[in-house]
């Protein structure tokens, strides 16, 4: 088995009804091809957006499928992503 043939995936719940993301933390190993999948619901206000100037991607979620998300892992850090109208927050972090 090639070393990028098994990716680490994250899944990300979106609740608006709970304020934000479970987990709102997560990590990855450097180096090592990295994907958030995003599980919303119905009727999220402004968390039906996910945005990420630090990680360039800006995402609507509609709350019937999952939205993967590729996460570059080349440099460790943590890197910021919130809803639409920045009210909640969750991060990355590579190391």
């Amino acid at each position: 088995m090639s070393i990028f043939s098994k990716k680490q995936t994250k899944k990300v719940v979106v609740n608006a009804e709970n304020h934000g993301y479970k987990p709102d933390t997560i990590t990855f190993k450097q180096g090592k091809p990295a994907q958030l999948k995003f599980i919303s619901s119905d009727n999220m206000g402004c968390m039906n957006e996910i945005v990420s100037k630090d990680l360039n991607f800006d995402e609507n979620l509609d709350g019937k499928k999952e939205v993967i998300i590729d996460i570059p892992t080349d440099k460790p850090g943590t890197y910021n992503y919130a809803c639409g109208m920045d009210m909640f927050h969750g991060k990355v972090v590579v190391k």
